[in-house]
Order: structure tokens, then sequence, then C-alpha cells
């Protein structure tokens, strides 16, 4: 699969086909960031259906290597994960909850509120450096 990048309103991002693979293993993150770069863009919308199977379970370690690789680059994904699609281990959902509160990664049920929440500008916590 081939990523796709779209601009709406103004706002560039890299965006996933739905319902079709791109992460077959960890490393394909590589290529998320690339594009991204290449694209001159950090921001990153993907589907459920692109993600690693068992990027959902927290104790595979998968998210966490994923999220730590685009936070390096500085780049934002968004998921768009409707309801029922995908089963949340106990342990992503305390994740995605902290989550919540940082400006980097989010799970939503559309692509309207996955660009929605890209599109709004990023303001780093104080003592962050930027980051």
């Amino acid at each position: 699969m081939e990523l796709a990048v779209i601009e709406e309103e103004g706002v560039r991002v890299v965006e996933g086909v739905p319902d079709e693979p791109f992460m077959s293993r960890v490393d394909d993150v590589n290529r998320l960031v690339e594009a991204c770069l290449s694209n001159k863009t950090a921001l990153a919308l993907l589907y459920a259906g692109n993600l690693t199977r068992a990027f959902f379970d927290l104790s595979s370690g998968e998210a966490g290597t994923v999220l730590q690789k685009l936070r390096t680059y500085r780049v934002r994904l968004a998921v768009v994960c409707p309801p029922g699609s995908v089963r949340f281990s106990t342990r992503f959902g305390e994740m995605l909850a902290e989550e919540r509160l940082r400006p980097h990664f989010g799970v939503f049920e559309t692509r309207r509120d996955a660009r929605e929440w890209l599109r709004r500008p990023t303001v780093s916590p104080p003592g962050d450096g930027g980051r």
C-alpha cells in the first residue's frame, strides 16, 4: 500500500488507505516517517487496518515502539478506528486516556474527527523545550 498526501484546508497530511495493510511489522514506521519528511509534513493519518495486528495490545510493545519513533521525529499520528472495529487491550485503553493529555497521538471514530484534531496547533507544556 502506498500512502497518499492529502491537503485539505491548507493542512497537508500523509494518509493511509482504509482497510489496506501498511505496517506488517513495527519497522514499517520508518516508511511513514520517511513519507512525512519527504512531503514536508509532521502529520499522519492511518486507519486501524493500516497498523500491525498487535498494535492495540499494549503488552506486545508494538504501539510503544511506533509511537516513540514518531515522537523522535515529531510526527503526530491520528488513527481512525470506528467503534467495534478493533478490540483494545485494557492497558492500551489506559495509555490512550493518558495520550489524550498530549498532542502526539489520538484515536478517532471518523476521518473527519481525526483531520480536525490534526488541524489544531500544538502547544508545548511549559518547560517541555518545544517537544
